[in-house]
């Protein structure tokens, strides 16, 4: 269902539900302040200022249900540019609903998942791509992926689309103006200066498009699939790396049938961790279905720790399992494992190759050495300059079909069309831009990018 009435005040739990110290009940709209003095005793909030706070109590008619701090936003200095009131009371659940539910009697409205930022983003507090980043932002767990969000809140994904969009408008009115002066043959718009834009944003554009691989991983986890054959420690190095015991471990070959999952954050950076099935032949059905299941998740990770049990293997499979890896194509580590019972010559011959790491898992040694190679050969220290990264499907999509456009305008250009399929070509390619920022919008595309945030947010 799509939102339409935006003249109405909204409350909504702020904080997460449940127990704590404090709950924080958020309310927006024309009526806030006066809804909350109907009810609030202690200082008249509409003689008091923008961005202070008062101590008094809520009651329900003569019932006093709780002390609180009210924090008065008058607009448009606000999150939302409306009147906002955030009432912090204790953290009880009764109280919380309590005290719900006596504005929700005295005519204030419940807000809809999202509401608080759509009607930031209606009110021109940010674009559309700003406020998509303000759930990222409360979803981030990683300082890549809290950068990534604030970065792009902050503005500066949308400074790079509006900028690239501008450059484009300038060139379209020329085109348009040329229409209107068709009969007289004249040129506005230089058309090797037209093409030489073209050229430059399609290629920002595909900078940004090829980014959304990393932007993609930085948002939801680096996949790090952890692979070797039976009983080379993979389990016992993923729960190393936890520092729990994730996944059981066993001499017995085959004991991972299925994969395991979990996160780690290193170096700021969030890793999926998955531990697969060990990669041999058997005629056990179930136990061959885990390595089909290992060998899919192989190809779709971003990084490879093939495990190798430096006690049993000998160079010669060790070395024949590399060249097997380089020609899948798939970033990789060589960790040696079992180096506290392993012969010493073997440990000097797998050393040699530069993406090797020598450790026990057993006895967790060298494992900040393996996370440093981990780093290291992700290599994702180039997003922490600050270069802007597209992590929302969403901007990925337009941007692809902002391209698309681009090379319509090109084929036009070169193949000398006339100035309506050009002006045509270029609106498309604006079109596509103004969808990232909210330029261009439906109350479909709102409803559905606003009803994915939490309430209250």
């Amino acid at each position: 269902m799509g939102y339409t009435d935006f003249n109405d005040t909204i409350i909504a739990l702020a904080t997460p539900p449940g127990v704590g110290a404090i709950g924080v009940i958020r309310l927006s709209g024309k009526e806030a302040i006066s809804k909350v003095n109907e009810v609030f005793k202690g200082k008249d909030l509409s003689k008091e200022a923008s961005h202070t706070i008062h101590f008094g109590t809520i009651r329900d008619g003569n019932v006093i249900i709780d002390e609180v701090l009210v924090s008065l936003f008058i607009a448009p200095k606000s999150f939302t540019r409306e009147d906002v009131i955030e009432i912090s009371c204790h953290g009880s659940n009764y109280i919380i609903q309590q005290i719900i539910k006596i504005f929700l009697k005295n005519g204030v409205r419940l807000a809809k998942p999202g509401e608080f930022t759509q009607r930031a983003f209606l009110n021109g507090q940010f674009d559309l791509a700003q406020a998509e980043a303000v759930a990222d932002l409360i979803a981030s767990d990683s300082e890549a992926s809290h950068q990534a969000a604030l970065n792009q809140m902050r503005g500066g994904f949308s400074g790079r689309i509006k900028e690239l969009r501008e450059q484009l408008i300038h060139f379209a009115s020329m085109i348009e103006l040329e229409l209107d002066f068709s009969e007289e043959d004249v040129e506005f718009a230089s058309r090797d200066d037209l093409k030489s834009l073209v050229l430059e944003l399609s290629r920002v554009i595909l900078q940004l498009i090829d980014s959304f691989e990393v932007g993609n991983v930085i948002k939801n986890g680096i996949p790090t699939v952890i692979a070797g054959k039976p009983n080379a420690g993979k389990s016992t190095l993923l729960n190393a790396l936890l520092n729990e015991e994730k996944a059981i471990v066993s001499d017995i070959p085959g004991t991972t049938r299925d994969f395991i999952e979990d996160h780690m954050i290193i170096d700021g950076f969030s890793f999926r961790f998955i531990d697969t099935a060990g990669i041999r032949e058997s005629g056990d059905k179930i136990e061959t279905m885990g390595v089909e299941r290992t060998m899919a998740k192989m190809k779709d990770a971003s990084l490879i720790l093939y495990v190798f049990d430096l006690s049993t293997d000998t160079t010669t499979e060790i070395f024949q399992e590399i060249n097997k890896l380089e020609n899948g194509g798939t970033p990789f580590i060589v960790v040696g494992n079992k180096s506290d019972i392993a012969d010493s010559t073997i440990i000097e011959q797998v050393k040699k190759d530069p993406r090797a790491v020598i450790i026990s898992a057993n006895q967790k040694e060298n494992l900040e050495n393996l996370k440093a190679k981990i780093v290291e050969i992700v290599n994702l220290k180039s997003f922490k300059t600050g270069n802007t990264v597209v992590t929302n499907a969403r901007h990925y999509q337009a941007l692809f079909e902002t391209n698309k456009s681009l090379e319509d305008v090109l084929t036009g250009i070169d193949g000398q069309v006339s100035n309506d399929f050009l002006a045509m070509d270029i609106r498309q390619a604006l079109h596509h831009l103004g969808e990232i920022t909210g330029e261009i919008t439906t109350d479909d595309l709102l409803a559905n990018i606003f009803s994915k945030f939490c309430i209250g947010k």
